[in-house]
Protein backbone atom coordinates (compact mmCIF):
# COMPACT_ATOMS: atom_id res chain seq x y z
CA UNK A 1 0.00 0.00 0.00
CA UNK A 2 1.49 3.34 -1.07
CA UNK A 3 1.37 5.96 1.67
CA UNK A 4 0.61 9.36 0.15
CA UNK A 5 -1.61 12.41 0.33
CA UNK A 6 -3.80 11.58 -2.65
CA UNK A 7 -4.30 7.84 -2.89
CA UNK A 8 -8.04 8.27 -3.44
CA UNK A 9 -7.68 11.05 -6.01
CA UNK A 10 -8.58 9.79 -9.47
CA UNK A 11 -9.87 11.62 -12.50
CA UNK A 12 -9.82 11.41 -16.28
CA UNK A 13 -7.74 14.49 -17.09
CA UNK A 14 -5.03 12.50 -18.86
CA UNK A 15 -7.15 9.78 -20.45
CA UNK A 16 -5.70 8.38 -23.70
CA UNK A 17 -2.41 10.22 -23.22
CA UNK A 18 1.02 8.67 -23.01
CA UNK A 19 3.31 10.09 -20.35
CA UNK A 20 7.04 9.42 -20.59
CA UNK A 21 8.71 10.00 -17.23
CA UNK A 22 12.50 10.17 -17.22
CA UNK A 23 13.81 9.13 -13.82
CA UNK A 24 10.65 7.25 -12.85
CA UNK A 25 12.29 5.02 -10.27
CA UNK A 26 13.57 5.64 -6.78
CA UNK A 27 17.15 5.21 -5.60
CA UNK A 28 16.50 4.37 -1.93
CA UNK A 29 13.57 3.40 0.30
CA UNK A 30 10.75 5.90 -0.09
CA UNK A 31 9.06 7.64 -3.00
CA UNK A 32 10.97 9.88 -5.39
CA UNK A 33 9.44 12.76 -7.32
CA UNK A 34 9.63 10.73 -10.51
CA UNK A 35 7.83 7.76 -8.99
CA UNK A 36 5.11 9.91 -7.41
CA UNK A 37 4.54 11.74 -10.71
CA UNK A 38 4.31 8.45 -12.61
CA UNK A 39 1.69 7.11 -10.21
CA UNK A 40 -0.26 10.38 -10.08
CA UNK A 41 -0.46 10.65 -13.87
CA UNK A 42 -1.59 7.04 -14.11
CA UNK A 43 -4.34 7.83 -11.60
CA UNK A 44 -5.47 10.57 -13.98
CA UNK A 45 -5.75 8.09 -16.82
CA UNK A 46 -2.36 8.34 -18.52
CA UNK A 47 -0.52 5.34 -19.87
CA UNK A 48 2.90 5.71 -18.31
CA UNK A 49 6.24 4.93 -19.93
CA UNK A 50 8.46 4.72 -16.85
CA UNK A 51 12.12 5.11 -17.80
CA UNK A 52 15.02 4.85 -15.41
CA UNK A 53 18.73 4.02 -15.44
CA UNK A 54 17.89 1.20 -13.02
CA UNK A 55 15.46 -1.19 -14.70
CA UNK A 56 14.46 -2.77 -11.38
CA UNK A 57 13.47 0.67 -10.07
CA UNK A 58 11.43 1.36 -13.21
CA UNK A 59 9.69 -2.02 -12.87
CA UNK A 60 8.86 -1.30 -9.24
CA UNK A 61 7.10 1.92 -10.25
CA UNK A 62 5.25 0.08 -12.99
CA UNK A 63 4.14 -2.61 -10.57
CA UNK A 64 2.75 -0.02 -8.17
CA UNK A 65 0.74 1.49 -11.02
CA UNK A 66 -0.51 -1.88 -12.24
CA UNK A 67 -1.48 -2.86 -8.69
CA UNK A 68 -3.83 0.14 -8.65
CA UNK A 69 -5.36 -0.83 -11.98
CA UNK A 70 -3.33 1.57 -14.12
CA UNK A 71 -1.30 0.96 -17.27
CA UNK A 72 2.48 1.34 -17.42
CA UNK A 73 5.57 -0.12 -19.04
CA UNK A 74 9.18 0.00 -17.83
CA UNK A 75 12.13 1.09 -19.97
CA UNK A 76 15.84 1.31 -19.19
CA UNK A 77 18.30 3.93 -20.44
CA UNK A 78 20.98 6.34 -19.34
CA UNK A 79 19.30 9.68 -20.07
CA UNK A 80 22.72 11.16 -20.93
CA UNK A 81 23.41 8.54 -23.61
CA UNK A 82 21.95 9.38 -27.02
CA UNK A 83 22.06 5.83 -28.39
CA UNK A 84 20.39 4.32 -25.32
CA UNK A 85 17.72 7.00 -25.34
CA UNK A 86 17.09 6.50 -29.05
CA UNK A 87 16.52 2.80 -28.45
CA UNK A 88 14.21 3.52 -25.51
CA UNK A 89 12.14 6.09 -27.42
CA UNK A 90 11.87 3.70 -30.37
CA UNK A 91 10.51 1.10 -27.94
CA UNK A 92 8.01 3.55 -26.43
CA UNK A 93 6.78 4.52 -29.90
CA UNK A 94 6.49 0.86 -30.90
CA UNK A 95 4.45 0.14 -27.77
CA UNK A 96 2.26 3.26 -27.68
CA UNK A 97 2.60 5.08 -31.00
CA UNK A 98 2.79 8.54 -29.42
CA UNK A 99 4.20 10.61 -26.55
CA UNK A 100 1.91 13.33 -25.21
CA UNK A 101 3.70 14.19 -21.97
CA UNK A 102 7.42 14.32 -21.28
CA UNK A 103 8.62 14.86 -17.75
CA UNK A 104 12.38 15.39 -17.50
CA UNK A 105 12.97 14.37 -13.94
CA UNK A 106 16.33 12.59 -13.80
CA UNK A 107 19.02 14.44 -11.86
CA UNK A 108 22.11 13.92 -9.74
CA UNK A 109 24.26 16.13 -7.53
CA UNK A 110 27.24 16.24 -5.23
CA UNK A 111 27.76 18.61 -2.33
CA UNK A 112 30.72 20.95 -2.78
CA UNK A 113 31.88 24.31 -4.10
CA UNK A 114 34.39 25.08 -6.87
CA UNK A 115 37.40 23.86 -4.89
CA UNK A 116 35.81 20.58 -3.83
CA UNK A 117 34.11 19.75 -7.15
CA UNK A 118 36.23 17.66 -9.49
CA UNK A 119 36.03 18.16 -13.24
CA UNK A 120 34.86 14.57 -13.56
CA UNK A 121 31.94 15.15 -11.19
CA UNK A 122 31.11 18.47 -12.86
CA UNK A 123 30.99 16.88 -16.29
CA UNK A 124 28.86 13.92 -15.19
CA UNK A 125 26.36 16.16 -13.36
CA UNK A 126 26.13 18.43 -16.40
CA UNK A 127 25.52 15.44 -18.66
CA UNK A 128 22.78 13.89 -16.52
CA UNK A 129 21.05 17.13 -15.52
CA UNK A 130 21.40 19.26 -18.68
CA UNK A 131 22.69 17.33 -21.66
CA UNK A 132 19.93 14.80 -21.04
CA UNK A 133 17.34 17.52 -21.72
CA UNK A 134 18.93 18.24 -25.09
CA UNK A 135 18.89 14.52 -25.93
CA UNK A 136 15.26 14.14 -24.87
CA UNK A 137 14.23 17.23 -26.81
CA UNK A 138 16.03 16.07 -29.96
CA UNK A 139 14.22 12.74 -29.86
CA UNK A 140 10.77 13.67 -28.58
CA UNK A 141 9.98 17.21 -29.78
CA UNK A 142 9.71 16.01 -33.42
CA UNK A 143 7.21 13.38 -32.26
CA UNK A 144 5.11 16.04 -30.52
CA UNK A 145 5.31 18.36 -33.55
CA UNK A 146 3.98 15.57 -35.80
CA UNK A 147 1.19 14.87 -33.30
CA UNK A 148 0.20 18.53 -33.14
CA UNK A 149 1.23 19.20 -29.55
CA UNK A 150 2.32 17.96 -26.16
CA UNK A 151 3.40 19.00 -22.70
CA UNK A 152 7.02 19.10 -21.54
CA UNK A 153 7.68 19.39 -17.82
CA UNK A 154 11.15 20.10 -16.47
CA UNK A 155 12.01 19.55 -12.82
CA UNK A 156 14.48 22.09 -11.42
CA UNK A 157 15.11 23.03 -7.77
CA UNK A 158 15.20 26.11 -5.59
CA UNK A 159 18.95 25.42 -5.60
CA UNK A 160 18.83 26.74 -9.16
CA UNK A 161 17.62 30.16 -8.00
CA UNK A 162 18.97 30.50 -4.42
CA UNK A 163 21.93 29.60 -2.25
CA UNK A 164 20.49 27.25 0.36
CA UNK A 165 23.11 27.52 3.07
CA UNK A 166 25.64 24.98 1.88
CA UNK A 167 27.75 24.65 -1.30
CA UNK A 168 26.02 22.61 -3.95
CA UNK A 169 27.59 24.26 -6.98
CA UNK A 170 27.30 21.76 -9.81
CA UNK A 171 23.75 20.80 -8.88
CA UNK A 172 22.62 24.43 -8.50
CA UNK A 173 24.16 25.55 -11.79
CA UNK A 174 22.56 22.70 -13.71
CA UNK A 175 19.18 23.29 -12.13
CA UNK A 176 19.38 26.94 -13.20
CA UNK A 177 20.09 25.69 -16.71
CA UNK A 178 16.98 23.50 -16.64
CA UNK A 179 14.80 26.56 -16.10
CA UNK A 180 16.23 28.51 -19.02
CA UNK A 181 16.33 25.53 -21.36
CA UNK A 182 12.62 24.91 -20.82
CA UNK A 183 11.81 28.61 -21.26
CA UNK A 184 13.57 28.64 -24.63
CA UNK A 185 11.86 25.40 -25.68
CA UNK A 186 8.47 26.89 -24.83
CA UNK A 187 9.02 29.95 -26.99
CA UNK A 188 10.31 28.06 -30.01
CA UNK A 189 7.53 25.46 -30.09
CA UNK A 190 4.48 27.32 -28.79
CA UNK A 191 3.16 27.58 -32.35
CA UNK A 192 3.35 23.80 -32.66
CA UNK A 193 1.00 23.28 -29.74
CA UNK A 194 3.78 22.25 -27.37
CA UNK A 195 3.70 23.69 -23.88
CA UNK A 196 6.86 23.60 -21.76
CA UNK A 197 7.06 24.53 -18.08
CA UNK A 198 9.29 23.90 -15.10
CA UNK A 199 8.46 22.82 -11.58
CA UNK A 200 10.85 24.29 -9.01
CA UNK A 201 10.63 22.13 -5.87
CA UNK A 202 11.84 23.39 -2.53
CA UNK A 203 12.97 21.12 0.30
CA UNK A 204 11.22 17.86 -0.47
CA UNK A 205 11.38 14.74 1.71
CA UNK A 206 12.61 12.17 -0.80
CA UNK A 207 15.17 9.35 -0.84
CA UNK A 208 17.74 11.85 -2.08
CA UNK A 209 18.03 13.18 1.49
CA UNK A 210 19.15 9.76 2.69
CA UNK A 211 21.87 9.53 0.08
CA UNK A 212 23.26 13.03 -0.37
CA UNK A 213 21.97 15.72 1.96
CA UNK A 214 21.64 14.38 5.52
CA UNK A 215 25.33 14.82 6.31
CA UNK A 216 25.10 18.56 5.49
CA UNK A 217 22.63 19.07 8.33
CA UNK A 218 24.04 16.57 10.82
CA UNK A 219 27.71 15.46 11.02
CA UNK A 220 26.61 11.89 11.68
CA UNK A 221 24.12 11.99 8.80
CA UNK A 222 21.32 11.27 11.28
CA UNK A 223 18.23 11.26 9.11
CA UNK A 224 15.78 12.39 11.80
CA UNK A 225 17.97 15.36 12.74
CA UNK A 226 18.50 16.26 9.12
CA UNK A 227 14.75 16.19 8.50
CA UNK A 228 14.09 18.35 11.55
CA UNK A 229 16.70 20.88 10.43
CA UNK A 230 15.22 21.08 6.95
CA UNK A 231 11.70 21.40 8.37
CA UNK A 232 12.83 24.43 10.41
CA UNK A 233 14.03 26.20 7.27
CA UNK A 234 10.58 26.26 5.71
CA UNK A 235 7.99 28.91 6.69
CA UNK A 236 5.26 26.26 6.64
CA UNK A 237 7.29 24.29 9.18
CA UNK A 238 7.81 21.16 7.13
CA UNK A 239 9.37 19.81 3.98
CA UNK A 240 7.13 19.02 1.06
CA UNK A 241 6.36 15.56 -0.24
CA UNK A 242 6.90 14.03 -3.64
CA UNK A 243 3.11 13.78 -3.95
CA UNK A 244 2.76 17.56 -3.66
CA UNK A 245 5.11 17.92 -6.63
CA UNK A 246 3.18 15.23 -8.48
CA UNK A 247 -0.09 17.15 -8.17
CA UNK A 248 1.52 20.16 -9.89
CA UNK A 249 3.02 17.95 -12.60
CA UNK A 250 -0.38 16.41 -13.32
CA UNK A 251 -1.91 19.88 -13.58
CA UNK A 252 0.77 21.02 -16.04
CA UNK A 253 0.31 17.88 -18.12
CA UNK A 254 -3.45 18.41 -18.38
CA UNK A 255 -5.75 20.73 -20.28
CA UNK A 256 -6.31 22.60 -17.02
CA UNK A 257 -2.97 24.25 -17.90
CA UNK A 258 -3.81 24.80 -21.57
CA UNK A 259 -2.70 28.46 -21.48
CA UNK A 260 0.36 27.92 -19.29
CA UNK A 261 3.73 27.78 -21.02
CA UNK A 262 7.24 29.16 -20.68
CA UNK A 263 7.07 29.63 -16.94
CA UNK A 264 8.01 28.10 -13.60
CA UNK A 265 5.88 27.01 -10.67
CA UNK A 266 7.77 27.19 -7.38
CA UNK A 267 6.56 24.59 -4.87
CA UNK A 268 8.50 25.34 -1.70
CA UNK A 269 6.25 26.13 1.27
CA UNK A 270 7.37 29.77 1.12
CA UNK A 271 11.10 29.03 1.37
CA UNK A 272 12.35 31.32 -1.39
CA UNK A 273 10.27 34.21 -0.07
CA UNK A 274 12.18 34.33 3.20
CA UNK A 275 14.50 37.24 3.97
CA UNK A 276 16.77 35.04 6.09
Amino acid sequence: MINNLSASTRDNRLNNRVALILGAGTSAPGVSIGKACSIAMARSGARVAALDFNMDAARETVQDIVNEGGHATAYQADVANLDQMQSAIDAVMADYGRIDILQINAGIGKVGGPVETSLEDWERIQKVNVESILIAAKLIIPVMVRQGGGSVIGVSSVAGIRYLGYPHLAYGVTKAAVIHFIRMLAQQYAGDGIRANTIVPGLIDTPRIHKNVAKVFDPNADLDRARAARDRQVPMGRMGTAWEIASVATFLASDDASYVTGTEIVVDGGLTGKFV
